[in-house]
């Protein structure tokens, strides 16, 4: 199953990297929650490491995409462009119980 990575200060510097890419590309408020961590998957199919991004707008409008590398490796290009926010929104009544 997912499970977070320990937290070190190369891991805090990262997740704070690519909170900061998320605010700017998406043109979030200062106060817009975003959510940025790691995840290991030992499923077959699933990459070992992930980086699980979300955020919300509107104050319950969930975003959320992920991008297959550890968080270390998410490069600014890595997240997609800004136009595709409105894709990103979270059906809640879809059933996700996770981010």
């Amino acid at each position: 199953m997912l499970q977070p990575f320990e937290k070190c200060p190369e891991y805090a510097a990262a997740v704070d990297r690519v909170r900061a890419w998320t605010r700017e590309r998406f043109q979030l408020a200062g106060e817009a929650a975003v959510f940025v961590a790691e995840v290991s998957c030992a499923l077959p199919g699933c990459p070992p490491r992930e980086t699980v991004i979300a955020f919300w707008t509107d104050g319950e409008q969930r975003h959320q995409f992920r991008v297959f590398k550890p968080v270390a490796e998410v490069a600014r290009d890595d997240l997609p462009p800004a136009w595709l926010k409105n894709a990103l929104v979270v059906d809640e009544s879809a059933g996700f119980e996770c981010c």
